[in-house]
């Protein structure tokens, strides 16, 4: 029963992502449809994000007083009819209103469901977390293909629809697993919520670490057919295939990432990872062939997918006790700095060339990153013996 427990929730995840990542490659057909600007688009993709971290904080209190598994049933609830209610906007407050909805969905779902991961698989947390965020990543692989083909076939609302009623079914699902499960889902250990707040040190290292590789991948990938329209010149399908690509990249990128999560230290894995996004973003402004572009997004899928599980290993792992109320501090507090990325890139981008806004963001980050190891060197990180 944890076995398929752990699948009701791979599945969901599939679902929680997917209505974060569907808003990207449907970001065109919006511009159509809404009759919007760049920026009006890009705050779309924001306030999905947005969604995602401001329920992260709340919470990690409320799994103090409630069970987690209770929480992620509520989050595929919400899930639903954020879907719904996306599916029926008429008007762009209306649409931002539903792709806010679907970010709270799933910022409260990671929040409660990834330190249940953590309970259900104590001995294997990155391997654990790796196969979760594989699932999710699923979800950003099939998204580009199935948003094209509905909006060929049907409209842009049936992608919505479908994520509606398959965000309902999963739910049924884990309801009616953890009903049969000996005893029920576990509910953790969390009591104190501020005893959380001491490990504020490694809160605040791991988001740091996240906050920049996360803010540049957040505006490059929501920009990424449009940049590659723009500015390389491709056609919007070809520049669907190579998101996608990207995306596709993130798979291995899971499944190995989390293994190797628990195999190597930490903090210069995860800085290396760092550096591989800036390098991929610095090279996506160069690359100019298909061959070029191709190998350039799978590089960049592979470095920045690979950060998440080695982030969530980190945290699990270097805190003990109250783990579920600290991830979801952690989360809130990096999303909140991860989802303005894609607003910057939206106003940038009406101002300047985006491969200039792209080399921007690789300069950033790489010295971001190159004062983090000096940090690390000295001694300025929090770990522990996993780490």
């Amino acid at each position: 029963m944890t076995r398929r427990l752990f699948t009701s929730l791979c599945g969901l995840v599939f679902c929680a992502n997917f209505g974060r990542v569907a808003f990207a490659p449907l970001l065109e057909t919006f511009r159509t449809s809404f009759e919007v600007g760049t920026a009006g688009l890009g705050l779309v993709t924001t306030l999905v994000w947005v969604g995602t971290a401001v329920p992260r904080i709340p919470v990690g209190y409320l799994v103090t007083r409630v069970p987690r598994g209770r929480i992620v049933m509520g989050a595929g609830a919400l899930l639903t009819a954020g879907a719904a209610l996306t599916a029926v906007a008429t008007s762009l407050p209306l649409l931002q209103v539903g792709a806010f909805a679907l970010g709270v969905a799933s910022g409260a779902y990671y929040a409660a469901a990834v330190p249940l991961i953590g309970d259900l698989y104590p001995d294997a947390v990155g391997r654990a977390v790796g196969v979760h965020g594989t699932a999710a990543q699923a979800a950003a692989v099939v998204a580009p293909a199935l948003t094209v083909a509905l909006v060929a076939t049907a409209s842009w609302r049936a992608v919505f629809w479908l994520l509606a009623g398959l965000g309902a079914l999963l739910t049924l699902a884990l309801v009616g697993v953890a009903r049969r499960r000996a005893g029920g889902v576990p509910r953790g250990a969390d009591r104190d919520f501020r005893a959380a707040l001491g490990h504020w040190r490694v809160i605040l290292a791991a988001v740091v670490m996240i906050g920049g590789a996360g803010f540049v991948w957040q505006g490059v990938f929501n920009f990424y057919v449009t940049y590659l329209v723009a500015s390389k010149g491709l056609a919007a399908e070809r520049a669907g295939t190579l998101l996608t690509v990207a995306f596709a990249a993130g798979l291995p990128a899971f499944w190995v990432g989390g293994r190797l999560a628990d195999r190597l230290p930490h903090v210069p894995y995860i800085l290396g990872l760092g550096a591989g996004v800036a390098a991929g973003v610095a090279a996506l402004t160069v690359a100019q062939s298909l061959p070029a572009l191709v190998a350039v997004s799978v590089a960049l899928g592979l470095a920045a997918h690979s950060l998440f599980p080695a982030l969530d290993a980190y945290v699990l792992g270097a805190i003990p006790d109250n783990r579920g109320s600290a991830y979801a501090v952690y989360g809130g507090l990096a999303l909140l700095v991860q989802a303005t990325g894609s607003g910057a890139v939206g106003v940038l981008g009406e101002r300047f060339a985006f491969d200039a806004v792209f080399q921007g963001f690789a300069a950033g980050l790489l010295a971001l990153v190159t004062l983090l190891a000096g940090l690390y060197l000295i001694g300025g990180f929090p770990t522990t013996d996993a780490a």
